[in-house]
C-alpha cells in the first residue's frame, strides 16, 4: 500500500465536495473513505480469510477476522496519514483532507512547504508512525498466542505496517522518501525543482521495477502469478503517474514567481455604456488594445466587453448595438491591484475565481483587463491567445 502526502498547486482548485464517505474530523481533518476500499476490503477478507482458516481452523470465523484485519490495516493508513497531516498544519500549511482509496491513503496539503527542512519532516513523519505502529504490534505479538485469533492479527499488523513503512521510504515519488529526496537535493542546489525533478525520475524507475518485479519472478520459477502481477501493474501505473503529476506540477511551480498583474494585463480602452460596439472595437483597434472597459459619465468602470459576446452580433449590428449590451459587470472582487505577482496574484484569483479582472493602480486609474485564461497559459507556459 501506498501511502504520502500531496502538495497541491495552488492554480488547481480541487472540488470541494468529497471524493467518498466522510468518516470523521481527527483535529479538524476531514476524513474521507472512497467506494474503491471495499473492493480492496473484499479481496482481503476473502485471500486472508483462507489462510486464516487454514492456520486456526475458524470456520466462517476466519472471514470476519479477514475483514477485521482490512479496517486494522486501513486504520493504520490513516495513523500514517494524520502524523503527515498534523505536522503539516502545525507548519502553517492548510490541509483540505485525507482519503483513503485503493491503493492506501493521502494527504491533500494546500500549499508547498517554504523549506527543504519542513518538507523533510512532513514527508519523514507517516513512515515513522507506520514503524512505530509496527514496533508496538510486534511487541504485542511476542507476548501473544501466535495460533490465537490476537496473536494473528498482531502478526498481520505488524508485518503490513513495517512493509508500508519500509516501502514509503524508497526514493521516489509519489512515496514519502521521494519527497525525502526531494528535500535533500532541494537543500543542496537550493531548487526545489531540482529536487523534484530527481524524486520524479527516481519514482519512475521504482514504478519500472514493481512491474518488472513478478515478471522476473515468473521467468525464474517458471509460472506466472496472476494476482501479483495484476497488483504490479496498478501499483506501478499508481507510481508512474504520480510522479509524472508531481513533475508537470513542478514545472508550473517554476513559473508562479513570474506572473505579475503589470505584464499579464491587456491594454484597455474605456467608453461610455452608450457607445455603439463598431465604434468601441474601431478605437481599441487604434489604440492596439486588446479590451474594452465600460464606463459611465464620469469615467467610473461598470463592465468589461465579452469577446464571444461581442463576436456573435453580426458586422452589419454592430451600429447599432450598444457594448453595455456584451459586457460582464464589475464587482468588488474584479479589481486586482497592479503590483501583485506570484503567490499573492494566485491567491487573489483563486478567493474570487472570474472570467477576468480590471487590473488599477493606487489611485484606482485602470491598468488593463486581466484574463484568467491568460494567467493559465502563462503557467502552462504557453502563448496568449
Amino acid at each position: 500500500m501506498t501511502s504520502g502526502s500531496d502538495q497541491t498547486e495552488p492554480a488547481s482548485r480541487k472540488p470541494r465536495g468529497g471524493p467518498g464517505l466522510r468518516i470523521g474530523r481527527p483535529f479538524g481533518i476531514p476524513v474521507y473513505v472512497t467506494s474503491s476500499w471495499l473492493l480492496v476490503a473484499a479481496v482481503i477478507t476473502l485471500l486472508y480469510g483462507g489462510i486464516v482458516q487454514a492456520r486456526l481452523a475458524l470456520g466462517p470465523v476466519s472471514y470476519l477476522l479477514a475483514f477485521v484485519f482490512a479496517i486494522l490495516l486501513y486504520a493504520s493508513v490513516l495513523v500514517h496519514e494524520l502524523a503527515h497531516s498534523v505536522v503539516a498544519r502545525g507548519f502553517g500549511l492548510p490541509v483540505r483532507r485525507i482519503v483513503l482509496h485503493v491503493l492506501g491513503g493521502v494527504s491533500e496539503i494546500g500549499r508547498e512547504a517554504p523549506t527543504p527542512g519542513r518538507e523533510f519532516w512532513i514527508a519523514f513523519v507517516g513512515p515513522l508512525f507506520s514503524l512505530l505502529v509496527a514496533a508496538g504490534a510486534f511487541g504485542l505479538y511476542l507476548m501473544a498466542d501466535p495460533f490465537g485469533v490476537p496473536g494473528e492479527l498482531l502478526f498481520q499488523l505488524w508485518v503490513a505496517n513495517l512493509l508500508v513503512g519500509v516501502f514509503n521510504l524508497l526514493p521516489g515519488l509519489p512515496l514519502d522518501g521521494g519527497r525525502l529526496l526531494r528535500a535533500g537535493v532541494w537543500k543542496v542546489t537550493g531548487r526545489p525543482f531540482a529536487g523534484t525533478v530527481a524524486a520524479a525520475w527516481g519514482g519512475r524507475v521504482l514504478a519500472l521495477g514493481v512491474v518488472a518485479l513478478p515478471l522476473v519472478e515468473a521467468w525464474r520459477s517458471g509460472g506466472l502469478n496472476p494476482w501479483g502481477t495484476v497488483w504490479a501493474l496498478v501499483l506501478g501505473g499508481f507510481m508512474w503517474m504520480g510522479a509524472t503529476e508531481a513533475l508537470r506540477t513542478a514545472r508550473v511551480r517554476e513559473r508562479i514567481p513570474g506572473l505579475r498583474a503589470r505584464e499579464l494585463a491587456r491594454p484597455a480602452v474605456a467608453v461610455v455604456s452608450d457607445t455603439p460596439l463598431a465604434e468601441a472595437q474601431r478605437r481599441a483597434g487604434a489604440a492596439e488594445a486588446d479590451a474594452i472597459v465600460v464606463t459611465d459619465r464620469q469615467g467610473t468602470p461598470l463592465s468589461i466587453v465579452h469577446p464571444a459576446a461581442a463576436e456573435a452580433i453580426a458586422e452589419g449590428r454592430r451600429e447599432w448595438v450598444p457594448v453595455s449590451d456584451v459586457a460582464r459587470a464589475l464587482t468588488e472582487h474584479s479589481l486586482v491591484p497592479v503590483g501583485l505577482e506570484g503567490e499573492e496574484l494566485l491567491e487573489a484569483l483563486a478567493g474570487h475565481p472570474l472570467p477576468e479582472y480590471l487590473v488599477v493602480d493606487g489611485e484606482g486609474a485602470v491598468q488593463g483587463v486581466l484574463r484568467a485564461g491568460d494567467v493559465n497559459a502563462a503557467m502552462a507556459g504557453e502563448a496568449r491567445r
